[in-house]
């Protein structure tokens, strides 16, 4: 096995692009396997072909330095080859979830001001009406063919004879390349951005993280309009020089064949995704797999146990990262391994080049010692530039040049950190940030609602379930089932609360704002909800 540092001298040096870092490896790795989708394989070679082809169909449409287009669809490769290809001219994705409502899209876009969008056709009704009502509405084309759409396709523009030459690589490591959208605490997403050198040393990292090697072949099951498949599966990947194995969204019933299929040897996962699989008949699993390598959190010891004896996987590795400060934290790949740790700040392969340093602080900003419960806060060069036009949320993020997580934790006297609970009012389902004051807001417009408010509860996927309690105007009437529909109507899917509690009244704080602390202490506020997922 190649040590992480050995992995990364296999090629030449790279500016910190990814342009840079995509040549530096289709010039030694042309001929190995880069991308595979649906039995489709892509070559580095080919790969750079394809990015530097929709580099050369973006420039013509007018997209330069600064720009920024959506992409909502579907784990697919044109993704991958538009992120690259618009880092190529210093230009932005904004990835968006292909599941959003209307409403949840119009946001996004809006507040990103995409020049055009490049979506499936899955999401091309959402992306209309969500761009409806535009003064100058951007242009749109489809990643895929669609019929009786009569829309630009980037598939066939860039298999044109006539695309046209890109104009040379961006040589602007620091050039944002990508907005992740992530939920706040007032209730609407914020725009974390990221520079190409962010994303090209998360990459690095991750080969360090995981030991990556040129032969590893990286499944690649969770979205890439999140931090997780960009920054580490992606990332990590094109670092190593390895191969992603890209589908189009997790399928329980389908993973152990889809691993078997494709010689899969590590993939990450969220806490929902192990706990389902974990609880799927074993006449799913297909033995004589190649996985070795599982990368997420949390893991408890029962995990452990199932995926090392039962799944033959031998190396489980929790880590801790956020939207705004990815690869924070990891247990070490070669131990010791705590189980249920978030594991000690995360190396890069080069020790000449320093990571991430993690503290504990209290109320006061001074540093808490070990067994101390604090703030978990961040200083590290994988940072992200700010929030989009928002420069009042992008200051008080930061403290003293930490970045202040949100999250309560504690650090033992080995260095390792162990979370505690979350400080902000976020919900975490399955891999994803749920704002809460985003929920009060939706439920709080129902007629019929005087107040609304969002809290997690445990989930037995691991994580949290989303609990909402409800106070009605006087003489409305509304069911719990009321609430989720008015909810499904505008929300995403995963938004919908599972828990609907109709209550006389509401905690309140000095200050009159909602005591969510009070209703996460109170253990019958969950048993007289609804659970409308029973």
């Amino acid at each position: 096995m190649l040590t992480p540092l050995e992995t990364l001298k296999l090629y030449p040096p790279h500016a910190g692009t990814l342009a840079s870092l995509l040549q530096s490896r289709a010039a030694v790795a042309g001929a190995r396997e880069c991308l595979v989708f649906q039995g489709r394989s892509l070559r580095y070679a080919e790969v750079l072909k394809q990015v530097e082809r929709t580099a050369g169909v973006l420039a013509r449409q007018g997209v330069g330095a600064g720009d920024r287009v959506g992409v909502m669809s579907h784990n697919h490769p044109s993704s991958v080859f538009v992120l690259c290809a618009l880092a190529w001219l210093g230009a932005t994705m904004v990835p968006v979830n292909p599941d959003y409502g209307v409403e949840e899209a119009r946001y996004v876009l809006e507040h990103a001001q995409v020049a055009g969008v490049v979506c499936s056709p899955h999401a091309l009704p959402t992306v209309t009406a969500a761009c409806q009502a535009w003064p100058v509405a951007p242009w749109l084309w489809l990643n895929t063919p669609a019929e009786g759409v009569d829309l630009p396709v980037l598939e066939a523009l860039v298999a044109r004879e006539d695309a046209p030459q890109p104009p040379p690589p961006s040589t602007e490591a620091d050039a944002t390349c990508v907005f992740i959208y992530t939920s706040g605490t007032t209730g609407f997403p914020k725009g974390v951005m990221h520079s190409q050198r962010s994303l090209v040393m998360a990459g690095e990292g991750f080969v360090a993280r995981m030991f990556l090697q040129p032969d590893d072949r990286l499944l690649c099951v969770l979205p890439l309009f999140h931090v997780n498949a960009i920054f580490y599966s992606f990332g990590g990947a094109l670092a190593a020089g390895a191969t992603l194995l890209l589908e189009p969204r997790f399928s329980a019933s389908r993973f152990w064949q889809v691993v078997h299929e494709t010689g899969a040897t590590e993939v990450n996962t969220i806490a929902a995704a192990s706990a389902i699989l974990m609880r799927r008949p074993r006449s799913e699993f297909v033995p004589g797999h190649r996985l070795r390598k599982i990368y997420g959190a949390p893991f408890d010891a029962e995990t452990y146990g199932v995926y090392q004896q039962e799944f033959g996987v031998p190396t489980l590795i929790e880590g801790y990262g956020m939207s705004e400060v990815p690869g924070a934290l990891n247990n070490p790949f070669p131990g010791p391994h705590k189980v249920g740790s978030m594991g000690r700040p995360s190396l890069h392969p080069d020790p000449a080049l320093s990571l991430a340093e993690l503290r504990i602080m209290g109320d006061d900003g001074g540093f808490l010692g070990p067994g101390e419960i604090g703030e978990l806060v961040v200083r590290t060069p994988i940072v992200m530039q700010g929030y989009f036009r928002d420069e009042a949320q992008t200051r008080a993020a930061f403290r003293d040049g930490w970045f202040l997580t949100g999250d309560l934790a504690q650090m033992d006297a080995d260095g390792y950190f162990w979370f505690v609970a979350r400080k902000k009012d976020i919900i975490r389902k399955r891999g994803e940030n749920i704002s809460g004051a985003e929920l009060d807001r939706v439920v709080g417009q129902h007629p019929a609602v005087l107040e609304a408010a969002a809290i997690p509860v445990p989930s037995e996927l691991g994580e949290d379930d989303i609990l909402v309690a409800v106070v009605l105007r006087p003489g409305q009437v509304a069911a719990p089932q009321d609430i989720a529909q008015w909810c499904r109507e505008r929300l995403a899917a995963i938004k919908v609360p599972r828990y609907v509690a109709i209550v006389d009244a509401l905690p309140h704080t000095p200050t009159h704002r909602v005591a969510k602390f009070k209703m996460r202490e109170d253990g019958r506020l969950r048993a007289r909800a609804v659970d409308l997922g029973a």
